[in-house]
């Protein structure tokens, strides 16, 4: 018993350590290291686990255990925020509020109720500017109508989108930004490699409020898409296994180029920025990487617990985020918990800390 407590615990520990240092190496560095941190809260609990029952059977080994889950602390502090009481203000800000609808229910039934439910919710909300990613907007005449409704219940005065067409349904599918503030600028951050039919897209905007002009960042990084268009079950389960992990490992790479190429675009950025959208990583994952190395997550700046933001089958945790300039303060940050998405809508406050 003691001689299996012991190398198991040195085996997991080091899937630990693996998962610990994976977001600090592009994907195409180390091919295998981003499959060990999207597990890494099962290697975590593991070693926690295994450390306990270690130190009561091989005090020494279990001693290793604790120094390998300190070094684990940074990573447990990307996943869950330590705020035991809300950070709330009172100071002049913008409300934003970044939504994954899933093209507002669309194939959900033949009737508008997820539509519908989407629009009461934001309503209810209020927000300054919202985000949408799987953005559906069709051209006129449709029976489905998104952008003339979200026009009036936001107030919006201005409005920038990127899309995929598809000129058979004259359907648009991608991303948008819905704005009560002026926009005085628009742009397109373009992926490499980008075809028509992709729906992964930035956006940004330079909006005015308050007499200070910010740059706003709409994203959704490239979809893991374990199962594509013209897949069978039967298929699927052939393939199975191997298929997963290459549609896994080519999301990993696309999105380590997609959130360099969104970074050097922030670093040229001539206002403070803020960023949300669907990032499809964790907080432990190279993307994730990239942008908290220089800019503020505000969930961990105002919240507390794990702020799960994906509800669809696969389990995985926050992968929905909102980051802004390090002199910009967060605060008032929501999980909202409606579920008329596989993704939940995450909103916040934001404003300079000097107000």
């Amino acid at each position: 018993m003691k001689r299996l407590i012991t190398w198991t615990l040195i085996a997991v520990s080091i899937v630990l350590l693996l998962s610990i240092v994976s977001p600090y190496f592009h994907p195409e560095t180390i091919p295998f290291l981003p499959f060990f941190g999207l597990l890494y809260p099962i290697w975590f609990v593991l070693t926690l686990a295994i450390t306990i029952l270690a130190l009561f059977i091989n005090r020494k080994i279990g001693y290793w255990g604790l120094v390998v889950l300190v070094f684990s602390i940074s990573s447990n502090l990307k996943i869950a925020g330590i705020h035991f009481s809300e950070v709330t203000s009172k100071e002049a800000g913008i409300k934003v509020l970044s939504y994954n609808v899933k093209l507002f229910g669309l194939y959900d039934d033949v009737t508008t109720k997820t539509r519908d439910h989407i629009f009461q919710f934001i309503r209810k909300e209020n927000p300054d500017i919202v985000f949408f990613q799987e953005y559906f907007r069709q051209d006129k005449p449709t029976k489905f109508e998104t952008f003339d409704s979200l026009i009036t219940i936001i107030k919006a005065k201005d409005y920038h989108e990127r899309s995929a067409h598809n000129s058979k349904g004259h359907r648009n599918f991608g991303v948008a930004i819905f704005s009560k503030l002026p926009m005085i600028a628009k742009g397109d951050v373009i992926f490499d490699n980008q075809s028509t039919s992709d729906f992964n897209f930035c956006i940004f905007a330079d909006v005015v409020a308050h007499k200070d002009t910010f740059r706003v960042y709409n994203v959704h990084l490239q979809s893991i898409r374990l199962s594509e268009p013209g897949d069978t079950k039967q298929k699927m389960l052939l393939s199975g296994f191997n298929t997963g992990i290459r549609r896994l490992k080519t999301a990993y790479n696309k999105r380590a180029h997609q959130a360099n190429k969104v970074i050097d675009h922030i670093n040229h950025s001539p206002y403070p920025v803020i960023i949300c959208g669907d990032f499809n990583d964790t907080p432990i994952s190279y993307t994730y990487q990239q942008f908290n190395k220089s800019l503020t997550d505000a969930f961990l700046n105002c919240q507390w617990g794990l702020g799960r933001t994906y509800i669809g089958k696969i389990p995985a945790g926050r992968i929905d985020y909102i980051f802004h300039s390090t002199h910009l303060a967060s605060s008032d940050f929501r999980v909202h918990d409606v579920a008329y998405s596989d993704h939940k809508p995450i909103s916040c406050k934001i404003h300079f800390k000097n107000e």
